[in-house]
């Protein structure tokens, strides 16, 4: 556990983690704007912050961004690199960051220009002002890709929200503000097919946003095909929770009290001589209505189980312990210069 002997007035470090897949003509400018943030900044509300490392975690995308790495770590002493053992997606190689981080805070960036590190002041202002230990830039200006994909995104988003039960899965960006004692334990528990945010909120509670402007991509096409995008979408409803399986219980419910209610009407309609129906044809219904729903809802118990185990391998903790915040950065006071 990290302890801290001073909080009032001590300097905010700051890891950021920028994956890299096929970033061979972008990543160079993107870690040379963050060179000026590798000496003590002030931001607007007067916390004292610094860049204390770079890390750029190697994705194996098609093209030679190694080369780009290996020469920026020779030339910045704050700038490391990692190595993954094959492409394992950009979740992945984030979490493999935070693991390696060492900051006070843990910034998420993507590589290829569209998150402008001038906003990394008015993240830390953010989190300090709501005490929040994630913080999601929000862009004040339409995404950089197509209506069809910013549409499908939102759509996405909606329905992730639906199934985490009111989580405003509308915040969830790669630009990211996290402190750092909760993204090193976020990426020792997430297990491999969790979706990254998902697994934030498990142990952050309410996370705060930060309006940003998001830029071009420096001169390169989106790494996400759509395959990678339903892929993306599918990882982010599998880590939603049990939700989804509960509606099963709750269908074979409603099945089963669809064909009681509907037995009872037709025994009416016969009480009071009302033309019935064909023979054989009410019995016919009222038991596959009734048996469908008594084969629904034992599926949905089923899969409560299902839930408990798939949650036990994604990694959902039952806690996690954290420092005292007032102990921790977010118990530090700006300074005025």
């Amino acid at each position: 556990m990290t302890s801290f002997s001073s909080s009032a007035g001590a300097t905010h470090r700051i890891s950021v983690v920028i994956p890299v897949y096929q970033a061979e003509a972008t990543i160079a400018d993107v870690v040379g704007e963050l060179a000026q943030h590798t000496k003590e900044f002030t931001t607007r509300d007067g916390h004292v912050a610094v860049v204390e490392e770079v890390l750029l975690v190697h994705d194996h995308g098609p093209d030679d961004s190694p080369a780009v790495m290996r020469e920026l770590a020779a030339t910045h002493p704050w700038v490391r690199t990692l190595w993954l053992s094959r492409n394992f997606g950009q979740h992945a190689a984030t979490l493999a960051g935070m693991a390696s981080s060492g900051g006070d805070w843990v910034v998420t960036m993507d590589e290829d220009g569209q998150h402008d590190p001038a906003f990394l002041g008015d993240l830390l202002d953010t989190a300090m002002r709501e005490r929040r230990s994630v913080v999601y830039a929000q862009p004040t200006n339409p995404p950089p890709h197509g209506p069809l994909r910013n549409a499908a995104s939102r759509g996405a988003k909606r329905v992730t929200e639906i199934l985490l039960g009111g989580t405003d899965t509308s915040k969830y960006q790669s630009y990211r503000l996290v402190l750092g004692e909760v993204a090193r334990s976020t990426a020792a528990f997430a297990g491999a097919g969790v979706y990254l945010d998902v697994a934030l909120g498990w142990v952050s509670g309410a996370a705060g946003s930060c309006p940003v402007v998001s830029r071009q991509e420096l001169g390169r096409a989106s790494g996400y095909s759509t395959r990678r995008l339903l892929s993306h979408f599918w990882r982010m409803v599998l880590s939603s929770g049990t939700r989804g399986l509960r509606a099963v219980s709750a269908l074979g419910v409603t099945f089963a009290a669809v064909g009681i209610l509907f037995a009872v009407v037709i025994a009416w309609m016969r009480l009071a001589g009302s033309e019935p129906l064909p023979a054989g044809w009410t019995s016919t219904v009222v038991v596959v209505l009734v048996s469908s729903g008594a084969i629904l809802f034992s599926l949905g118990i089923i899969a409560e189980y299902v839930g408990v185990a798939v949650n036990m391998a994604m990694g959902k903790p039952a806690y996690l312990l954290v420092s005292d915040p007032d102990a921790g950065p977010l118990g530090r006071r700006p300074e005025r210069r």
